[in-house]
């Protein structure tokens, strides 16, 4: 009943003006891009000294990643899709908007679809980068260049929040995540002994090291007592790579997370000593839980990972912003060189 009389309380000040109510929307579906973005939220609740809503889209799984992070309010879902879909999903939009009555709705990248369905909500400040056609729908009158599309999506964010007069404390993501929650369905990522994790897939198929690389890699930490047991974290459409390095490597120190559910991957992440993987979600994420994370980067560009703590192993030769989209370019990171620079700042550490 108080609950309920407050809400009415907060909802009648929001609609005269009084308080201010926001969503922030980012449209990509990458898991990693949407990390990449919790700076600048966090940056947008800590101006207007709000918690803030999302509107993301559903393969992002922010329910789960975000469901810990205090300045998020409520997450909302969808699909941004094209299409005969555009206009549909244009006015699914306007529902949550005008649902929720918005004050304002801040627009993280340049898709317009937000950008109309907030003016058809009649939204009163709609706050976005403004590049190409969008610059139509924002109220905010300054905007990011075109020739800023060549910039990396947190450097836009980064310079879009900046020219609005929107401080930012810190580029680096942040996810508290408690996984006490979810240990009985995922007893058995809880077993004793040490832990690492291994990130073997990847969206792109050029991003991913291959099997026998990370099958290698495993006998020379093992040899060393790194480990007694290895999370191998890939998605379900790619169990197939997680069965290949468990058969061909035929040792028991394996465990196949492939079958588990985000909850299931962030807890193994989040119960090993360090993670070691492709250019991914999961590396982002485990950066992002405060594990160290080594990223295997051969056919894609640092730079636009510069904001993260990933500790980066690179091959002999490495050219930043260059992007070879052949997995077979992925042998020159050979498993002696990752070996190595992971025992160096092992060892640095434990100094």
């Amino acid at each position: 009943m108080i609950d309920h009389f407050i809400k009415m309380v907060f909802q009648f000040l929001i609609s005269k003006g009084y308080m201010d109510k926001i969503c922030v929307v980012y449209t990509h579906h990458k898991l990693g891009d949407l990390i990449w973005q919790l700076p600048f939220i966090k940056a947008i609740s800590e101006h207007h000294e709000l918690n803030v809503d999302l509107l993301v889209r559903e393969k992002t799984q922010a329910k789960n990643i975000l469901k810990d992070i205090k300045h998020i309010k409520q997450i909302h879902y969808n699909n941004f899709r094209k299409g005969v879909f555009y206009w549909i999903d244009v006015f699914k939009i306007k529902n949550i908007f005008k649902k929720h009555k918005y004050t304002h709705v801040y627009l993280l990248d340049k898709v317009n679809k937000p950008a109309i369905a907030a003016k058809l909500s009649g939204t009163k400040n709609i706050i976005g980068p403004g590049i190409g056609n969008q610059k139509h729908w924002v109220t905010n009158k300054i905007l990011l260049k075109n020739d800023d599309k060549k910039l990396s999506y947190s450097e836009q964010s980064q310079k879009f929040l900046k020219i609005n007069n929107i401080k930012l404390d810190d580029l680096f993501p942040k996810i508290n995540f408690d996984v006490s929650a979810f240990k009985e369905r995922n007893i058995d990522l809880f077993t004793d002994g040490k832990k690492i994790a291994f990130g073997v897939d990847s969206f792109e198929d050029y991003k991913m090291w291959y099997e026998e690389n990370f099958v290698e890699l495993a006998d020379l930490l093992y040899k060393d007592k790194f480990f007694d047991y290895i999370y191998l974290i890939c998605g379900p459409d790619k169990a197939h790579i997680a069965k290949k390095i468990i058969n061909l490597s035929k040792k028991k120190y394996f465990i196949d997370c492939s079958d588990k559910d985000l909850t299931g991957v962030i807890t193994a992440i989040k119960n090993s000593n360090f993670f070691i993987g492709n250019n991914s979600g999961p590396l982002n994420l485990a950066s992002a839980l405060g594990v160290k994370a080594f990223g295997l980067i051969v056919n894609d560009a640092i730079s636009e990972l510069k904001y993260s703590k990933i500790n980066f192993i690179l091959p002999d030769g490495y050219k930043d912003n260059t992007w070879i989209r052949n997995r077979s370019n992925m042998k020159t990171l050979t498993t002696e060189k990752v070996y190595e620079t992971l025992i160096e700042s092992l060892s640095n550490e434990s100094k």
